[in-house]
């Protein structure tokens, strides 16, 4: 199976016209509805929305308390190396730009992460570039054995992997995986990435579905909203996640909401998505999927990231540094390796206690694996 078909299906969609087309009485009856249908979701993301964005915050806000309540999980990224093959023209780790690059030792993945448990978080996020001789399944393993010492919870955000490999690191420990597919546009897609694994579209489109099926813990998934048409990257991020939910419901399916960013290099961004733009989209999101996990990364500035907090947000990264080695002295000599800046750079301890002064709880931990006896409590 293969959520490839369906996306086929709405690859000619009239976007314009059935935005054009949509009415104030068809968003009305999709904020009513108990299970939206895909209509219900577009109607939502259309222009007739904006005089009834209030409508949408309110069942926005009372769909989320009623399956999440107020928390909100806090993870944070640990960059284990920034080598890459791609030339993914939007990104700083583009094999092209002259960035140093480096990867921690086994080490320093242990340091780092000691550096990071220290500040109270319990989900860790690891992330690579896409250059499996330096940083292949086997380092992957490796490296999450060791963090596994002091985190209940390790996910993956790293290249697309096959379903066996996929397999080899949930028995490694590794219970989540985040897979942006940047952008759901298979004509746009090989422009953004000319060269590298990352062009082949198909094989990272179908990557979630077989962590799924590898037995993920949790499958998060995302368009980089900004390198192409965003109103039907966006929509069509909402018809894959209730594609894996409907298929998985063993597994628990996210969704995260990246902007562009500023980078090394010069690439800017095709479309411009607004904060109301981002506001509709999260309310829409929220009410075409009541059950979805949704995330909100420090590429949004800290004021918007706590002006959004009730209108579906469920989980946050917080104490951020996208370099690698960036928790502790690392390996970067002083240069900059990041992939991307960050706009909230905000530490734990701040993010706490912004959270509780508007109301919400942060959760360090909701997930312990049932056999483990290590050391992450």
């Amino acid at each position: 199976m293969s959520f490839y078909p369906l996306l086929k299906e709405y690859e000619t969609l009239d976007l314009a016209g059935r935005f054009a087309a949509a009415t104030e009485d068809d968003v009305r009856r999709a904020i009513e509805r108990t299970t939206p249908t895909f209509d219900d979701f577009l109607a939502l993301m259309s222009p007739a929305a904006s005089p009834l964005l209030e409508e949408m915050a309110e069942k926005a806000n009372r769909l989320t308390a009623q399956h999440f309540g107020r928390t909100i999980s806090l993870f944070t990224p640990l960059y284990l190396a920034n080598f890459c093959t791609n030339h993914c023209v939007y990104c700083g780790f583009n094999s092209t730009n002259k960035i140093h690059r480096s990867m921690l030792t086994l080490d320093e993945v242990d340091a780092e992460g000691a550096a990071i448990a220290a500040t109270g978080l319990k989900h860790l996020l690891i992330l690579t570039g896409d250059a499996p001789a330096k940083t292949g399944v086997d380092y992957l393993e490796a490296c999450t054995r060791i963090l596994r010492n002091h985190f209940p919870s390790v996910s993956i955000e790293v290249y697309a992997l096959t379903g066996e490999e996929y397999v080899r690191l949930v028995e490694a420990g590794v219970d989540g995986m985040t897979m942006f597919q940047e952008t759901y546009d298979e004509v746009l897609y090989p422009t953004l990435h000319p060269k590298g694994p990352k062009s082949d579209f198909r094989f990272r489109l179908d990557a979630p579905e077989r962590s799924c099926k590898a037995g993920m813990r949790v499958v998060n998934i995302g368009a980089l909203l900004g390198l192409g048409d965003w109103h039907r990257d966006a929509l069509m991020t909402g018809l894959h996640a209730r594609y894996l939910q409907d298929r998985y419901p063993a597994t628990d399916i996210a969704v995260s909401l990246p902007r562009m960013r500023p980078h090394a290099g010069g690439w800017e961004p095709a479309s411009i998505v607004s904060d109301r733009d981002m506001v509709q989209f999260l309310m829409a999101l929220r009410l075409f999927l009541p059950r979805v996990g949704i995330t909100i990364s420090t590429r949004e500035s800290a004021e918007f990231r706590e002006n959004i907090l009730p209108l579906g947000v469920t989980k946050m990264s917080a104490g951020v540094s996208t370099a690698v080695g960036g928790h502790t002295d690392g390996t970067s000599d002083g240069e900059d390796t990041s992939q991307f800046e960050i706009s909230d750079d905000r530490s734990v301890d701040e993010m706490c206690a912004a959270l509780r002064a508007r109301g919400f709880q942060p959760v360090f931990k909701d997930w312990q694996p049932f056999d483990d006896a290590g050391g992450a409590s």
